[in-house]
C-alpha cells in the first residue's frame, strides 16, 4: 500500500480515466514512496523529479523539487525541505529504505529541466537540476536506466512502482501556461540565494 510522504501538503490521489487505477499526484515540493498497484504522476517544467526502485521489493518512489539546494546559506547547510534537490532525494531514500527497499538495489530514471520559464534567463534553472540529479546519483552509486531532460517543454510522467515502468508525455506550452506560471510562482516563494529501463514516449492528445 502507498505511504504518502511530502513536508508541504500532502499529494492527492485521484481515480485516472486513462489508466484505469488510481493515481496519487505530486506537486513541486513534494515527495512520495510505496509499493502497490497505485501510480504516481506529476508535471514538469524546469523542476526535475527521480523515480527511484529496489526492482527485488517493487517498493518506489518520486519527488519533484525545484532548486537544487538553498543557496541562500554555505553548501553544507542545505535546508531540510524536498522542495530543494539534495534533500528531495535523501527524504525519498530514506522513505523508502524504512518502507523496506535496499538502498544499494536502487536504480533511477530521471525527467524534467527544461527551460521554460521566462524572466529568468540568467538563471537556467532546468539545466542546474540536471546537472545536480545526474552527480548525486553518479556519488551516491544508483544507476540511472532512463533519462528524458532538458528541452524546452514541459513533461507529465506517471510512475507504476508495481513494474519500475514509467510513461511520459510530451505537453506543448501554450500562452500563459499553468505549468509554466505555477513554476514561477513557486519560485518567487523560495528563499533567495534492473527491469523496466525503457521509457515510454506517447503524445498529447490534440
Amino acid at each position: 500500500m502507498l505511504q504518502p510522504t511530502a513536508l508541504d501538503d500532502a499529494p492527492t490521489r485521484y481515480f485516472d480515466g486513462e489508466f484505469k487505477q488510481d493515481v496519487v499526484k505530486v506537486l513541486p515540493g513534494q515527495y512520495y514512496a510505496g509499493t502497490g498497484a497505485t501510480a504516481i504522476t506529476t508535471v514538469l517544467g524546469s523542476c526535475v523529479s527521480t523515480c527511484l526502485w529496489d526492482p527485488l521489493e517493487r517498493i518506489g518512489g518520486l519527488n519533484h523539487f525545484m532548486l537544487p539546494g538553498d543557496t541562500g546559506g554555505p553548501a553544507t547547510s542545505w535546508t531540510a525541505s524536498a522542495r530543494f534537490g539534495v534533500h528531495a532525494m535523501e527524504l525519498l531514500i530514506n522513505d523508502m529504505t524504512r518502507l523496506g527497499a535496499g538502498r544499494h538495489r536502487l536504480v533511477a530514471k530521471v525527467f524534467g529541466g527544461a527551460r521554460v520559464l521566462q524572466g529568468v534567463g540568467a538563471m537556467d534553472v532546468g539545466a542546474k537540476n540536471c546537472a545536480f540529479v545526474l552527480e548525486f546519483l553518479q556519488v551516491e552509486g544508483i544507476q540511472v536506466l532512463a533519462k528524458d531532460l532538458q528541452d524546452v517543454c514541459p513533461r507529465k510522467i506517471y510512475f507504476f512502482p508495481d513494474s519500475g515502468k514509467v510513461k511520459v508525455k510530451r505537453l506543448r506550452l501554450p500562452p500563459n501556461d499553468p505549468v509554466q506560471r505555477r513554476e514561477q510562482e513557486y519560485l518567487s516563494n523560495l528563499p533567495d540565494g534492473a527491469s523496466g529501463g525503457e521509457i515510454e514516449i506517447f503524445s498529447a492528445p490534440k
